[in-house]
């Protein structure tokens, strides 16, 4: 999926793990319908190789609205490209993160659904080396999951919608 350089100016990116598909796609209407030129990551083509096409949309984004959802830490899909984004934001691209029925300081301090998630990823280590790879992994998840919700964002419990 190219870009122009005029659209990367303004392409958004959405991680809807975990979520209902009605959030996401109401959302994803919503900025098309302003004209804003959006990314979702399920736009992917089949027979696309899928990280090399999400990582390339990464680096051409401006702006991650990433929707942080009870289940989002269970997917390990999800906290790998968070950790993405996260290497994307050190490069002045925006994350706005959007708290969609959890608490902020859950994914922050990896608590509630957050710290049950990891404490099950952390349980499936099969050997040593895999051990060894496994907490690196989970301490970059842990960090990124720290940094996004250390960020100004929207919290779905601080607005309501009429």
């Amino acid at each position: 999926m190219e870009y122009s350089n005029s659209l990367q100016r303004e392409t958004l990116t959405f991680i809807p793990c975990g979520l209902c598909a009605g959030f996401i796609s109401h959302l994803y209407k919503a900025l098309r319908r302003k004209h804003n030129p959006t990314y979702i990551d399920n736009l992917i083509e089949k027979g696309d190789e899928v990280w090399a096409e999400l990582v390339k949309a990464m680096k051409q984004s401006t702006l991650f609205l990433v929707v942080f959802s009870e289940n989002y830490a269970s997917s390990t899909w999800c906290l790998n490209e968070l950790v993405q984004i996260m290497e994307c934001h050190k490069n002045d691209q925006v994350v706005n993160p959007v708290f969609y029925h959890v608490d902020p300081s859950d994914v922050r301090k990896h608590t509630g659904s957050y710290g049950t998630a990891l404490a099950k990823h952390k349980k499936e280590d099969k050997c040593t080396i895999q051990r060894w790879k496994n907490a690196r992994t989970i301490q970059k998840w842990k960090n990124a999951l720290f940094e996004a919700a250390n960020l100004s964002g929207f919290h779905n419990t601080t607005y309501r919608y009429y």
